[in-house]
């Protein structure tokens, strides 16, 4: 047995609390169902409004405002798997592992200052009718159709599925509940109050969830910190398990590291891989909160809160509580011997966010644990909402029955919000690993990014572009998935899929037929894109003496720029305050400070002007 092993056996046997399974008294269950009392009459309070038709009921109206649709899009990314793919990344790669997802703000940033306005002036229901609006012919309405099914159906059971995963490590570790059992409780107040709520029932309970879950969480990762075995936060951070793994950059003198969690997330996955809430150009759920707004700078606004909350705000709990696990469950073995009758196949290194929770005393552990039900609700709720969305639009009324009504719509959105969450529950039964499950979602989306970006900006993108593009992507992922036998790793997969289907979609845009010229100028006229990409149709389009306004895109990069100045400031000096380096977090703050001030400038350049 090694010296770690010793170690975490040496702390298991010193503190009782791990030696039992960790109970919760009538204090914890009162707060978990007080928790689901409120969820359930927002729900019932949400359902009127939410039966009265399609629009009320997906996108709640179009009256919603900034700061409540950006709380909304912060908690749905607080998923319940959020805090263990972070424990998961820190505790195999370290602090600056988490570049994998950092990376994704730059496309954030992108969708704040150049793609929000543009979603927002569409006016749609869903993003999937952009297809029809942007392209023509039978390649057009079969894209729509065939999108809203691999990311309604297939893509979105995916994400789901490891949302569920999340619950049941989490339910198997804190209540002692079989997976079954879990994905069964968890499940039914979900989709209770997303099918009769709507989209208004879900945004109101976000905002209930996440304040719950960001107190429990701040309120746990002060508390483990303080813990006998960690010792307080200086000790936690000269630990010699932990010592190694505070690094905020990857080691330049390890090429493949370097390479894998840095380099390539930010010079090319940011912009060439699709990931849910991360979409390039915009689109899925945070699409559908952009709709919701009640204009083009609330859209905007409410997606730059989302995205200083989530990479600014969020990550710092949960990484010092993946510090704190190295300490108390070194490894895989420390953690079987405190859970013995979790199935073997579901322990990882993910598990052990979810086994530091175990120490927390009565009171605050149904605090915490009301906080990850609400993280897994707040998560699954949108993306049934979402997903039944495109199936009730873009699949019932487009293909299967035109002629529905609205109350019809409400009807089949609910009965497809259940069978969303069926599929779900029974695949995340067979999922083992968060992490494992969030690189098959980036390999799947390899290389349909920049055609999310492109197709806004230029006029030859058309449908077989996009059709190519998925397609292409999905085989080479499966390929690696489940034939190659080499040993590339995975962000060299990643660019071979990047590359091999960039050249795909290339050949399918120049040699495929292209979009009929009415639909370009109608497209044109309508969301007024950058002229620059759209140079013929613009000149058609102004002989037949229209006029178009257009933004600058100069300025709205250089925001985008400001924005992700502001956001990794913030990220870095909250680090450095953490670790005690005060002189590299002033400096960090600085540049907040100073990057703040030039966007607030800025701003109203960019955003259209209106007062909120």
């Amino acid at each position: 047995m090694s010296g770690i092993q010793l170690s975490a056996l040496s702390i298991l046997s010193s503190y009782p609390i791990l030696s039992l399974m960790i109970t919760l008294n009538s204090t914890d269950w009162g707060i978990i169902i007080g928790f689901f009392a409120v969820s359930i009459a927002i729900g019932l309070y949400s359902a009127r409004k939410s039966g009265k038709s399609s629009a009320e009921f997906f996108l709640s109206g179009r009256n919603m405002p900034w700061w409540l649709l950006g709380i909304s899009m912060v908690a749905t990314t607080f998923s319940a798997d959020t805090p263990n793919l972070v424990t998961d990344i820190v505790r195999k790669n370290g602090v600056s592992g988490n570049w994998v997802w950092w990376a994704f703000l730059l496309t954030g940033m992108l969708t704040v200052f150049v793609y929000a306005k543009l979603w927002r002036r569409t006016g749609f229901l869903t993003d999937l009718e952009f297809y029809e609006a942007r392209y023509s012919g039978a390649g057009a309405r079969f894209l729509r159709v065939f999108r809203a099914f691999y990311l309604g159906v297939i893509f979105n059971v995916l994400v789901m599925a490891t949302v569920c995963l999340a619950g049941i490590k989490i339910g198997s570790v804190l209540l002692g509940l079989t997976p079954v059992q879990t994905i069964l409780v968890a499940s039914l107040v979900t989709v209770v109050y997303s099918a009769i709520g709507g989209l208004r029932g879900i945004i109101l309970t976000d905002l209930f969830q996440f304040t719950l879950a960001m107190v429990g969480t701040v309120w746990a990762a002060v508390y483990i910190v303080n813990l006998p075995a960690v010792g307080g936060l200086e000790a936690l951070l000269a630990h010699e398990n932990v010592a190694g793994k505070l690094s905020l950059i990857p080691d330049w003198n390890d090429k493949d590291l370097f390479y894998a969690l840095f380099l390539i997330p930010l010079t090319v996955q940011w912009w060439a891989t699709y990931y849910p809430g991360a979409e390039p150009g915009g689109g899925g759920y945070i699409a559908q909160r952009m709709l919701a707004a009640k204009s083009e700078n609330h859209a905007m606004s409410a997606t730059m809160l989302f995205n200083v909350a989530h990479y600014a705000l969020r990550p710092w709990p949960w990484i010092i509580i993946a510090l704190a696990s190295l300490v108390v469950f070194p490894d895989f073995q420390s953690i079987v011997s405190r859970f013995p009758h979790i199935e073997a196949e579901i322990i990882n290194d993910d598990l052990a966010y979810s086994a530091m929770l175990t120490f927390l005393p009565n009171g605050l552990l149904g605090i915490v644990t009301a906080s990850l039900i609400a993280a897994f609700m707040s998560t699954i709720s949108t993306h049934l909402n979402w997903g039944a969305s495109y199936i009730t639009n873009d699949i019932y009324k487009r293909v299967l029955a035109p002629s529905a009504t609205e109350q019809e719509m409400v009807r089949f959105g609910r009965l497809s919000t259940i069978g969303l969450m069926i599929l779900s529950g029974i695949l995340a039964l067979y999922l083992q690993n968060a992490l494992k499950a969030f690189n098959i979602i980036r390999l799947i989306g390899a290389g349909t990014g920049l055609i999310f970006i492109l197709r806004w900006f230029w006029w030859r993108i058309n449908a077989y572009s996009e059709i190519s593009a998925m397609v292409a992507s999905f085989l080479v992922a499966i390929y690696f998935a489940n034939f190659y036998t080499g040993d590339l790793a995975t962000y060299q997969k990643l660019l071979v899929n990047v590359v091999a289907t960039t050249l795909v979609w290339l050949a399918f845009t120049f040699f495929a037929p292209g979009t009929e010229k009415q639909q370009l100028e109608t497209f044109y006229l309508r969301i007024k894109p950058f002229r620059w990409g759209w140079q013929p149709v613009a000149d058609r389009v102004t002989s037949q003496g229209d006029y178009t306004t257009e933004s600058s895109l100069i300025k709205e990069l250089l925001a985008m720029a400001l924005g992700v100045a502001v956001v990794y400031g913030a990220l870095f000096a909250f680090g450095f305050l953490i670790y005690g380096k005060l002189n590299p977090a002033l400096i960090a703050f600085g540049i907040v400070v100073v990057a703040g001030l030039s966007l607030k400038q800025l701003w109203p350049a960019v955003s259209g002007a209106e007062k909120l």
